[in-house]
């Protein structure tokens, strides 16, 4: 199964640091906050690392 991850939008600062890390999962929009674009680019460790990377916890990494 595969984990769901999600980013919150009003809290992201966009640092950039899931991107990164996971450049296949995370991008950064237009407007410079993070978005989740494969949640199964990369391996769950490296997802877990995102999470616990973001500066303000705007990532959530949930498995099925």
């Amino acid at each position: 199964m595969s984990p769901q991850v999600s980013v919150d939008e009003d809290v992201c600062i966009g640092s950039g640091t899931c991107v990164g890390i996971a450049p296949a999962v995370f991008q950064l929009s237009d407007e410079g906050v993070a978005q989740v674009i494969d949640r199964n680019g990369a391996e769950l460790a490296d997802l877990h690392r995102a999470e616990d990377s973001c500066p303000v916890a705007a990532i959530s990494v949930e498995e099925d």
